[in-house]
């Protein structure tokens, strides 16, 4: 299937790793004009790397910085000022029980997983309107609806991506324009792998076990029962940046290998 994303520009944050570095990768190949996005110039210039290996021909460049901060923010809009697509998927998480959790932790977790989304859409937005066309996705997690009781300030800032981009969708209905959120369930990431391989060694076994018992008990309500791969989220991803995803907007779609048992 063509998705019609030749030429088009996009920028893809946190892309240096993970779902991020497989949505910036599956952009490319379809022939999209991708911006890659980390904290520091060596992971941006080894994922822009490791692009250029996977897609002959790829149309693929990066920058480096900081979008946990207002400044962050302006230096990639300086550098990349106008964009077709955005894909807000920077984000970090921490499991930490509640009382251990300061102000400082609140806030930060706010700044980098929803702040820089608002920031570069409203960066950006004027010239789609311009256009009449352009796609903003924020991805956001199946945590968003089901606040996991071990990082209660990631779900808080997940909750909130899902409120921002039905508000978002709101204010550009009837044009060409789509807001969309994605919720991603467990799925096997850089952050992800590295936090479950620290647990199996802390119990003395392998990694397919760990993902076992994580199923069985911290997310029981998984049909697909393993993690997903980054590229299986991807796909969604990369279908709702498409010209061909006209009619879904300020939708939470959901790629969560059946986590939520809720039907709508």
């Amino acid at each position: 299937m063509d998705l019609q994303l030749r030429g088009k520009r996009a920028v893809v944050t946190g892309s240096t790793a993970g779902i991020g570095l497989a949505v910036a990768r599956r952009l490319a190949a379809e022939g999209a004009m991708v911006m890659v996005n980390g904290r520091t110039a060596a992971r941006v210039e080894a994922a822009v790397g490791s692009i250029h290996q996977a897609v002959q021909g790829a149309h693929i460049g990066g920058v480096a910085a900081d979008l946990g901060t207002a400044a962050g923010c302006e230096t990639l809009t300086d550098e990349v000022p106008d964009v077709d697509i955005l894909v807000n998927n920077v984000g970090i998480f921490e499991p930490k029980p509640f009382e251990d959790i300061p102000d400082e932790d609140w806030l930060r977790f706010f700044e980098v997983n929803v702040m820089s989304g608002v920031r570069l859409a409203r960066e950006y937005l004027p010239e789609m309107r311009a256009r009449n066309w352009g796609r903003i996705l924020f991805i956001s997690s199946e945590s968003a609806v089901q606040i996991p009781a071990e990082m209660i300030h990631y779900g808080m800032t997940k909750t909130a991506q899902l409120a921002v981009a039905r508000g978002l969708a709101e204010t550009v209905a009837g044009t060409g324009i789509t807001v969309n959120s994605v919720l991603p369930g467990p799925t096997r990431s850089e952050g992800v792998g590295e936090f479950v391989e620290r647990m199996a060694e802390s119990r003395g076994v392998d990694w397919k076990t760990m993902e076992r018992e994580f199923f069985a008990t911290a997310r029981p309500s998984s049909l697909l029962r393993r993690f997903a791969t980054t590229d299986e989220v991807a796909c969604m991803i990369v279908y709702l940046c498409s010209p061909l995803a006209s009619a879904t907007t300020g939708a939470a779609i959901r790629v969560d290998g059946g986590v939520v048992r809720a039907i709508v």
